[in-house]
């Protein structure tokens, strides 16, 4: 039984399917459910000298991560799921080494992340955080694929139909 489930949300088709799945979990077990936003300061990468752009765009990210949060945690109560919810802002780390703090830090039982399944080269090039946070979790992780993700047969391995 998990009581604390942490949930990484962002806005996207994946992140929404990984939310439907803890909102089910939470539900069928009486979890509680954490909603953590990442807003990465991605302009102090670029130009640091740059800061009042840079403070325009992090107050832009922030109200959106806020948003998003808030229509969560309106998602969970509306199934009758105690959630709470978390910002957490970086710049100079990745947002699963973040994910992987907060489930340290709260402390999680397990996280529920929604993935896109990216492979080869597009994975190499964008990176997966969900990748990093299954490595390096120190609690369970359900991954939770997008629906659109439709699995290529790699050459010379056959074509499996996907299960």
């Amino acid at each position: 039984m998990y009581d604390k489930i942490l949930v990484p949300v962002d806005g996207s088709e994946p992140a929404a399917l990984g939310l439907q799945e803890a909102i089910r979990l939470a539900k069928s077990q009486g979890s509680t459910l954490r909603l953590m936003h990442v807003v990465e300061d991605l302009a102090a990468y670029a130009n640091p000298q740059a800061s009042l752009l840079s403070e325009q765009l992090l107050a832009t990210l922030r109200a959106h991560g806020e948003a998003i949060l808030a229509a969560a945690r309106q998602l969970a109560q509306k199934h009758g799921v105690v959630a709470d919810t978390r910002s957490v802002e970086i710049a100079g780390t990745s947002a699963g080494e973040a994910i992987v703090e907060e489930a340290r830090r709260w402390p999680a039982q397990l996280i529920v992340i929604g993935t896109h399944g990216r492979r080869g080269v597009r994975r190499l090039v964008l990176g997966s955080d969900a990748e990093y946070v299954v490595r390096a979790s120190p609690v369970p992780v359900i991954l939770v694929r997008s629906a659109t993700t439709t699995k290529q047969p790699d050459a010379g391995r056959g074509n499996t139909p996907p299960r």
